[in-house]
């Protein structure tokens, strides 16, 4: 499809904000400008970038009360001679679309989605910081807007991107606690969507867990709580005796992450024998009590990865000796030095601005 440049509302240079380096909150922070677009009539109008300004909605309206609500999480970093790129964003706008069907929402094109992120980000280019772990937040949302009170699918959507500087997240070494009450997804629910209700419904276990003294949960299947599938807000990785063990996808419980994706590909391409397979908590422990267990960490675009240094089941507490780590630390430097143009791309996993 050909690209479409979508309407620049600019500011006043006295109006505009700048990027502090030294003072920002990844979260909190946010650039000048998003991009907003309607759905109305069967069709996307109104796209717009403007000023980043609160919204008006009505108290009726339907993402308050139904939850039709989506997003993605990307990122865009600024690499060897200031050359900006974003980090495979096809893969999060199929996967937004995905999760668009199983919402019932109206899917979002590709002229809105891309070619607005990408206008965006070139717009806001010097809210990227540089230096090791820094990088440009890139969170495109839906909502449900039609403002009516009945359950039924929302006859109006809103369709935004906001951007927001990020510096190193999650880098203290994680205590998980496997989850065996509390469940994330079921088959033939929402578990492969990245809708917001899976993550409200997320935060009281996870409370209940640092509580604990952990920092995140592991979450299991919902018919047995006998296999793991993912951890808190990433996926998850097992090394045991030399393999690399990830969750599969195929129930449909597991949120098909690109930070996973390109981890499974990359650990291939470095030789390690990569398995997508059911993994249970028994085969896990055994493999802990037997010395295998050598590696446990997440995977996900907010943290790149995150390692693990303690896993708990129930009374039963797994260490691991991070200096020890050989797969975490090799993976986490070949994705960062591929993204700042450290490294070749040889996937063609970066889009420049």
């Amino acid at each position: 499809m050909s690209s479409k440049n979508i309407p620049f509302i600019e500011m006043p240079e006295e109006q505009l904000r700048h990027l502090d380096s030294n003072n920002f909150y990844f979260g909190k922070s946010v650039t000048n400008y998003m991009l907003e677009a309607d759905f109305i009539n069967g069709e996307w109008t109104n796209a717009v970038i403007k000023k980043y300004e609160p919204l008006q909605l009505e108290p009726s309206t339907a993402v308050f009360h139904y939850g039709q609500s989506i997003f993605e999480g990307i990122k865009a970093y600024k690499g060897e001679k200031d050359q900006v790129v974003i980090f495979r964003p096809q893969e999060n706008y199929k996967r937004f679309n995905t999760s668009a069907e199983r919402m019932q929402m109206p899917t979002v094109p590709e002229w809105l989605f891309m070619d607005g992120m990408k206008q965006l980000v070139k717009i806001e280019q010097d809210w990227i910081p540089k230096g090791e772990d820094h990088s440009l937040y890139i969170r495109p949302f839906m909502i449900a807007t039609d403002p009516f009170i009945g359950v039924r699918p929302s006859s109006l959507y809103k369709f935004m991107i906001i951007l927001g500087p990020a510096g190193p997240y999650n880098t203290e070494p994680m205590k998980i606690l496997i989850e065996k009450n509390y469940t994330r997804a079921t088959p033939g629910g929402v578990g492969f969507a990245k809708n917001g209700g899976n993550y409200g419904a997320s935060l009281y276990p996870v409370v209940l867990a640092q509580k604990k003294g952990y920092d995140q949960v592991l979450w299991t299947d919902a018919l047995e709580h006998k296999y793991v599938e993912e951890v808190g807000m990433m996926n998850v990785m097992f090394v045991i005796d030399g393999k690399v063990i990830t969750p599969s996808l195929e129930r449909g419980t597991v949120l098909k992450g690109v930070t996973r994706d390109s981890a499974i590909i990359l650990l291939r391409d470095m030789g390690y024998t990569v398995e997508e397979r059911n993994l249970s908590i028994e085969e896990i422990v055994t493999a802990h009590k037997s010395g295998k267990l050598q590696e446990v960490f997440g995977v996900g675009t907010a943290a790149v990865v995150s390692f693990v240094a303690k896993l708990a089941d129930g009374d039963y507490v797994m260490d691991f000796d991070l200096s020890k780590s050989e797969v975490a630390p090799k993976l986490k430097k070949k994705l960062n030095d591929i993204r700042v143009g450290l490294e070749a791309d040889e996937h063609g996993w970066l889009v420049k601005i």
